[in-house]
């Protein structure tokens, strides 16, 4: 990239969705109105690459969707409206102009989605990889998060949509690289991995019924994000294997692989809740009326802070682990 500030103007957004804005990118810091009876909502994620992502997997535009996405999932799992986001990019030599700004359409284009305006960010230079790292607010109705630590003994555990995807997936794109012929099956796989959807209008139709819900979003496997839901509420997690939806893309595997994507596979950005026994068919009646499909997959029990697994009639301790950019 020979000049910053030609590229800033580039990626500069050429109108506002939120008119709350008040003085946007091209100054010291952005400006918005915040309105009255909502609280703020504030999340980040990083991207480095060879860690959670590579060129032989996603095009650049998908990056960008991702980076953006990653955070989007974060504010659907606190029933948040998405509004804003900022973008902080380190940028290596090997990176043509062209594919960064690929990176910043696949951020546009999901950010349309939700009517989010870019508020700015910064930009340097790196001789290593690339990393970049996503800011995005938003805002949600005052004294309503939704958040890990409201799960109690004897709600039910469910999820939204289907899981495991994303991870068959990445799986394909590994063997075979990002420009390969799939067939229709794989590319319903692969195009989960690369562009996920986060679940903004399931945490919005949580939000409207007024229940009291534990909820996270599934980034890193159903086990890693039961066990967070788990520790921070202080309760056991039982979930039933042969309830976990997994959809009709992944009957072609085995079922231990199926089970294996879904509970350590991540990157869904589906959403996995509690919810009180005697409100979960009103719950998943309100949401089938909305095309939001839930799935119960089990239920919230007094005990260790922990999850387990119900399979072919035996119990079994599930280790907190998914992907964890630590551990090889």
């Amino acid at each position: 990239m020979k000049d910053e500030f030609e590229f800033i103007k580039r990626i500069t957004p050429a109108k506002k969705n939120q008119q709350s804005i008040t003085v946007g990118i091209g100054d010291d810091a952005a400006v918005y109105e915040a309105k009255q009876g909502f609280e703020q909502v504030v999340c980040v994620d990083t991207m480095v690459e060879g860690i959670h992502f590579r060129k032989d997997t996603l095009l650049p535009k998908h990056i960008g969707y991702k980076a953006l996405a990653i955070n989007i999932s974060d504010l659907a799992a606190m029933g948040a409206v998405p509004l804003y986001y900022l973008v902080s990019i380190a940028i290596p030599p090997h990176w043509s102009d062209n594919e960064i700004d690929d990176i910043y359409r696949g951020m546009t284009q999901l950010a349309e989605n939700y009517k989010m305006d870019l508020l700015g960010g910064d930009t340097v230079s790196t001789d290593d990889k690339l990393v970049i790292s996503v800011t995005a607010l938003g805002h949600v109705e005052k004294g309503s998060a939704l958040l890990r630590s409201h799960a109690k003994p004897d709600d039910i555990v469910f999820v939204t949509g289907v899981v495991g995807h994303s991870a068959a997936g990445l799986d394909l794109l590994f063997k075979h690289g990002v420009h390969a012929k799939f067939t229709p099956n794989e590319k319903v796989l692969v195009g989960k991995h690369q562009m996920p959807m986060p679940q903004i209008e399931a945490g919005r139709c949580f939000i409207s019924s007024q229940l009291r819900m534990a909820l996270n979003d599934i980034s890193d496997g159903v086990a890693s994000e039961a066990h967070e839901i788990a520790e921070a509420s202080e309760v056991t997690l039982l979930i039933e294997a042969d309830k976990i939806p997994t959809g009709m893309e992944l009957e072609c595997y085995s079922r231990e692989k199926q089970l294996e994507y879904a509970l350590f596979g991540g990157e869904d950005f589906q959403l996995i809740g509690t919810v009180q026994q005697k409100e979960w068919q009103r719950l998943n009646d309100t949401c089938e009326k909305h095309g939001i499909i839930l799935t119960a997959i089990g239920y919230v029990e007094e005990g260790e802070a922990g999850v387990f697994l119900m399979d072919n009639g035996k119990k079994r301790k599930v280790d907190k682990k998914g992907y964890n950019h630590f551990k090889k």
